[in-house]
């Protein structure tokens, strides 16, 4: 998720109304945009929760956005300032 939303997810309007409201128009990461993932279960049960569980899904896109947009930043010296980062603002078009 958060891959989609620093280079990829995007809302767009004209006169009021959204011109992507489809899957089709509206972009997001497939398996093809994405690096290689070795996952690793570690096993830390949380004491206070029903059987242990603990939550794993969206904590994650807010840092992971940041982190790709300064490593942008880090390697162009360009000022990143929205998302999604579009291959215009990294050539300064």
């Amino acid at each position: 998720q958060g891959l989609g939303l620093a280079l990829m997810e995007e809302i767009q309007t004209r006169d009021g109304l959204i011109t992507n409201a489809s899957f089709t128009d509206y972009l997001i990461p497939t398996t093809l945009d994405m690096p290689p993932v070795e996952s690793v279960l570690v096993e830390d049960p949380e004491p206070d929760a029903p059987y242990g569980v603990k939550g794993v899904g969206e904590p994650p896109t807010v840092v992971s956005t940041a982190a790709i947009l300064s490593a942008l930043r880090d390697a162009t010296g360009r000022a990143l300032t929205r998302v999604p980062v579009r291959p215009d603002d990294i050539l300064g078009l």
